[in-house]
């Protein structure tokens, strides 16, 4: 389904609000409460599609998952040794962070398995996930060694070992985590730079022993995982589409409840901080293992900033926002170390590049890097490429550009953040669904 957008230009934006439950952590709720002893309550949980694509396949997978409301599950695990075989290929749907993280909990079972997506996560790279996997003994086989569908073959032995993952990935790390509760022996995962740790602070609440640290992580075999209650916070790379759109709107003074603040998570607010962005974190408490905050975030004039590349794996997510703030900030911003950029749900370096030239900003890119000069932006007719982060942020970007914006494809939103039309629009955005086809 094809849905386009139309925006322009915004009075101001105000108000306060929560945004949908924190998506990677929603993700692995349903994965680590399906292995528990026990029956588990997530609240907070993402109503998203990439997130009911993992539900869906516990449930294919023997799981029982009981909604009792909106954003809540119940989830009877089955025990590490309880998933039983599906008797249909398990669709990932859009969902990256699904597949990849399935791809090591499967490797460990008994029984194949075949994970299938949609064309756009059909087209994203599976062998750097695959090799790592594969040196504990995983078999596994994709189209084109690269690409789903990816056969899972069941009944390997799977060996503890120590591991050095190449790249900066917390999927990748998150992938051998799974693989390493079956493991024989110790596994101790090594990265080039920190990445998230929501996998290892999961488990360690829900019992595993499980040792980490920033850039490495230590999982010992013959543990076993406890049901219990988790509380998702709202999640950061949904809050950022707001909290830029608040920094660069005249007259905003918006304030957001119950964000999830996780160190690894929290690069894009520093980086704004840097540019000027008057931001302020209240209410500071935590929320199943997970530190939260309210955010409160006013308008304000930014500047331009070389980014300290030790902060791109900590807002990968949230680059293409941020590459709106850099071009309506004053000055020049640079930015390197962006690669994985290249191979998420869309080239988001391409497509960002892109969109912003239609509206007028000069951008400079390389392989992994951009060069933005601030200034002003006139609405254009762009494309989000499917792309849920590329559409949102064009819908900031048009709140500040001279005359009507219409972003193409943005069905994808629905991944991420239900209900970002609604909430865009109560918070004072210049918003809506596309019923012409064609700019205004």
């Amino acid at each position: 389904m094809h849905v386009n957008w139309q925006a322009g230009t915004s009075k101001g934006l105000t108000g306060k609000f929560s945004v949908p439950g924190d998506k990677s952590i929603s993700h692995r709720a349903i994965m680590l409460a399906a292995l528990a002893n026990g029956v588990s309550r997530i609240d907070g949980f993402l109503e998203g599609e990439d997130t009911r694509a993992t539900a869906r396949i516990f449930a294919q997978l023997g799981v029982t998952i009981e909604t009792p409301d909106a954003q809540s599950r119940i989830v009877h695990g089955v025990g590490l040794h309880g998933l039983r075989a599906a008797s249909a290929n398990l669709d990932c749907g859009n969902a990256g962070t699904g597949m990849r993280l399935l791809t090591g909990l499967l490797s460990a079972q008994a029984f194949d398995s075949t994970l299938v997506g949609d064309s756009s996560l059909s087209q994203r790279p599976m062998a750097r996930v695959m090799g790592v996997l594969q040196q504990m003994g995983a078999k596994i086989t994709a189209r084109d060694d690269n690409f789903a569908p990816l056969h899972i073959h069941g009944g390997q032995s799977l060996r503890g070992c120590d591991i050095d993952t190449r790249v900066a990935s917390a999927q990748v790390k998150s992938a051998l985590i799974f693989a390493a509760l079956y493991a024989e022996g110790t596994t101790r995962i090594h990265e080039p730079r920190p990445t998230r740790d929501y996998t290892e602070a999961m488990l360690k609440a829900l019992g595993w022993p499980i040792e980490y640290a920033p850039g490495s992580v230590t999982v010992h075999p013959g543990g076993q995982l406890n049901a219990g209650q988790i509380r998702i916070p709202g999640d950061i790379s949904s809050a950022a589409f707001l909290i830029v759109a608040a920094l660069l709107v005249p007259g905003s003074d918006l304030v957001l409840e119950n964000i999830g603040i996780n160190l690894r998570r929290t690069g894009l607010l520093q980086a704004l901080q840097q540019m000027g962005g008057e931001i302020t974190l209240f209410n500071q408490s935590e929320a199943g293992g997970e530190p939260v905050a309210d955010i409160r975030v006013r308008y304000s004039v930014l500047s331009g900033i070389d980014l300290p590349e030790t902060l791109v794996p900590d807002m990968i997510d949230e680059c293409p926002i941020f590459f709106v703030a850099a071009a309506l900030a004053k000055g020049r911003t640079r930015a390197s170390g962006l690669a994985e950029l290249r191979v998420k749900e869309s080239d988001r370096i391409a497509s960002m590049v892109a969109g912003l030239r239609a509206m007028g900003a000069r951008v400079l890119e390389t392989e992994d890097s951009v060069e933005i000069e601030g200034g002003a932006l006139t609405g254009a007719e762009v494309d989000s490429f499917e792309d849920h982060r590329i559409a949102m942020s064009f819908a900031v970007a048009a709140q500040c550009a001279q005359g009507r914006t219409l972003i193409r494809d943005c069905a994808n939103v629905a991944t991420s953040f239900p209900g970002f039309i609604e909430l865009a629009q109560a918070i004072g955005m210049n918003l809506v669904v596309d019923t012409s086809g064609a700019p205004q």
